[in-house]
């Protein structure tokens, strides 16, 4: 049981170690522009909300109309 809780210890810490410096993604990173991206995503993002807000809206509005 000792020898198994002491493996497990000294795997832990050798993986730790291991990965506390982590790979280097510099050269992958770099060569990409994620510009492009974030306009995209942001602009969709932004329909989105448009959408909803017209629909909040929409029936608010309904709303008012039925008095409720």
């Amino acid at each position: 049981m000792l020898k198994k809780l002491i493996a497990g210890v000294v795997a832990t810490v050798a993986s730790a170690s291991a990965f506390a410096l982590g790979p280097d993604l510099a050269p992958l990173t770099s060569a990409v522009d994620f510009g492009t991206v974030t306009v995209a995503v942001l602009s969709i993002a932004g329909m989105l909300a448009v959408v909803y807000v017209a629909i909040k809206g929409a029936s608010i509005g309904l709303a008012m109309l039925r008095g409720r």
